[in-house]
């Protein structure tokens, strides 16, 4: 058994653990430790069961066996799981793309319908309506992103742009042709787009047409897995350059979708100050926790639970409200956006259940523990799915369905509010620590504050006063103690006076130890030059942009300094980070930064050690042919330390 302050750094997680321990309820860390030794093959990344003749494995010390039943090296078996791993990862996250750009579809059609029937709406023609379940709540954006694509506005409805652009960006999933995403061509600059076009030539694989630009997002994924069937590819260079075009079809395609119609259909985020941790929990309210990554859903329980009748029904049954509280990235949809105060990042998801406080845990997709249902079963929870491709045997099921949204989230928060009365008051034990901070830091919000351009940031970077940017992004993973990489490389960096940008379970972590506060800047963690420039116009030392499919917000901004400077993103002193990678869409996320042009640190070593031929790939020759590559490194100060080196190389280069 671990101890307590050996899993987190997180005072709350550290308690409900503790006590979770006292219960006899397994979590996330015993499981881990049950699977000790992990396989040292599948840790090198030198296991291959993509055919019935294996499962075979390569010996990582030069004997035999050194190659498969197939005659596949290590280097080639390598290659091809991680090349499964991108494409799974951009799976994830372009098939939420998809089940956005689906959702404005729907929305633009019913609209249209309604029309027709002529069912009493207000303003139709900009789908504002008491009957409609999802409208256009950012207009401006949705003209916006028309105009980018070469759509014509003049003369059209909000309802008619809808539609065309919902229709654009589904064409970019499933299209034929060999031309580049239409996505990625209205917001990629010239001086990128061309270092992707020439990236294969460079690799010495000029039959790769037109380069690692992505052609379609499904495409690349079923090639993907295609070139990694047996007998297919087995050049490590090839394999991993169409790992690059996979994942930037994942980030200028399905995760830049999502991102954008998200912005366009529930509103583009704007800085507002919320809350996080455990503490958000309250003890005499219905406590709902939404789970997941996919805000269609959570936008309508948040709706739901402010609903006049299920109040009532709260209080009939004893509580004084329904408090909704958001967990993992569904959780930062909802903050970015309202407020919604988030409970925690991905390893405090049992913990949550563990405080006995929680009536219901409503999961969509993407890093739910199928564990949930176990540890709820101690307790009075419930665990409801609602995705159609995410079952969990033991929850309740109410599956989702966008043209009843409204009447599926009501039964959903009825659910939890009947609970309420099977809950034992004496076993509630909710830890007291929250911590406040400024969230909602979208590429409109952040255009805003500095006066609608990036001057101010990019004259305090040329100054010296911010040495450059960092994104940090992405999970929580066991085999580190929770949050501690996260804050470690986060202090080390803002004491070199680095700007911080980020995402995801990072974007949690920082949140609850302060950072997203101004204040912060005072702390001993940030020098003197960003000091200087957070207290001039007002922000913190570090920018909270979303959830993990807002990655992309990361890569707009770095965009249009690009374009500012006329230079491919490659050039900027800009430098990407996973402090705790855990998922595969981790694995999707690291690559399509490194693609783009930014060098990207790893904080847990990626199962390719057992290649040395990919290795050098990945973290030299890509700086030949996209002009970054990875830095792995796990000892979080010797990272931070890399990664400003790698800041000030580039400061030098642009002779700054």
């Amino acid at each position: 058994m671990k101890k307590y302050k050996e899993v987190s750094i997180d005072s709350t997680t550290q308690k409900m653990y503790e006590r979770a321990q006292e219960l006899g309820i397994e979590t996330v860390w015993e499981r881990l430790e049950k699977q000790q030794p992990q396989c040292g093959y599948g840790l090198l990344g030198v296991c291959c069961r993509n055919c019935m003749m294996g499962p075979c494995r390569i010996n990582p010390f030069g004997g035999e066996p050194r190659r498969g039943v197939c005659g596949a090296d290590a280097d080639t078996i390598v290659a091809r799981n991680l090349l499964r791993m991108i494409a799974a990862g951009a799976s994830a996250h372009s098939d939420h793309g998809r089940h956005v750009a689906l959702t404005l579809l729907i929305a633009a059609e019913m609209a249209e319908k309604f029309k027709k029937e002529g069912k009493p709406v207000l303003e139709l023609d900009n789908m504002a309506s008491n009957t409609l379940p999802y409208q256009v709540r950012d207009v401006e954006k949705l003209k916006a992103i028309a105009e980018r694509l070469g759509i014509e506005t003049e003369g059209k409805t909000v309802r008619e742009l809808a539609k065309e652009v919902a229709e654009v960006a589904l064409n970019d999933f499933g299209k034929q042709d060999e031309e580049a995403l239409a996505f990625l061509k209205a917001y990629l600059n010239p001086k990128t787009y061309e270092m992707f076009e020439k990236a294969a030539e460079k690799a010495g694989m000029p039959w790769f047409e037109n380069g690692i630009l992505p052609r379609s997002i499904d495409r690349e994924i079923v090639e993907s897995l295609h070139r990694t069937h047996i007998g297919t590819d087995h050049d490590p260079v090839s394999i991993l350059l169409h790992g690059l075009r996979t994942s930037l079809g994942d980030a200028w395609g399905g995760s830049l979708i999502a991102t954008e119609l998200q912005d366009v259909l529930f509103g583009t985020p704007k800085v507002i100050k919320a809350e996080a941790n455990l503490g958000v929990l309250k003890e005499d309210y219905v406590n709902i926790v939404v789970h997941g990554h996919e805000p269609v859903l959570s936008e309508k329980i948040v709706e739901a639970a402010q609903d006049p009748e299920l109040l009532e029904l709260a209080e009939k049954l004893g509580a004084k409200g329904i408090n909704v509280v958001g967990m993992c990235c569904t959780g930062l949809e909802v903050l970015m956006r309202h407020g919604i105060p988030i409970a925690g990042n991905f390893l405090q998801q049992e913990m949550a259940i563990v405080t006995g406080a929680v009536e219901a845990m409503v999961v969509d997709v993407q890093c739910i523990m199928p564990a949930t249902v176990d540890v709820a079963r101690c307790f009075h929870t419930k665990i409801i799915d609602t995705s159609p491709i995410a079952t969990f045997p033991g929850a309740i099921h109410i599956k989702f369905d966008e043209k009843r949204a409204d009447e599926i989230a009501k039964e959903i928060v009825k659910t939890a509010v009947e609970n309420f009365p099977n809950r034992s008051k004496v076993r509630v034990e909710i830890p007291k620590e929250k911590m406040s901070g400024y969230v909602g830091f979208s590429v409109e919000a952040i255009l805003e504050h500095f006066g609608g351009t990036l001057k101010p940031i990019e004259e305090a970077i040329v100054e010296g006063k911010i040495k450059g940017v960092a994104g940090l992004v992405g999970c929580n993973n066991p085999k580190i103690k929770q949050d501690h990489n996260h804050i470690k490389i986060a202090n080390e960096l803002m004491k070199r006076d680095v700007l911080l940008v980020g995402t995801g379970c990072w974007a949690t972590a920082a949140m609850k130890y302060g950072i997203f506060l101004p204040e912060y800047a005072d702390t001993e963690n940030v020098g003197p030059g960003l000091r200087e420039f957070v207290k001039e116009w007002g922000i913190p030392p570090a920018l909270n942009m979303g959830s993990c499919v807002d990655c992309t917000r990361i890569l707009v901004l770095a965009d249009l300094v690009a374009r500012d400077l006329n230079v491919p993103i490659s050039a900027l002193p800009v430098v990407g980070s996973a402090p705790e990678a855990m998922t595969e869409k981790a694995v999707s996320i690291g690559t399509y930064f490194v693609a783009s042009g930014i060098t990207t640190h790893l904080g847990i070593v990626p199962p390719v050690l057992g290649g040395p031929k990919v290795v050098k790939i990945l973290t030299q020759d890509l700086y030949d042919i996209v002009g970054a590559a990875f830095i792995v490194e796990p000892d979080p100060y010797k990272a931070a330390k890399l990664m400003y080196d790698h800041i000030m190389k580039k400061r030098k280069a642009l002779g700054i």
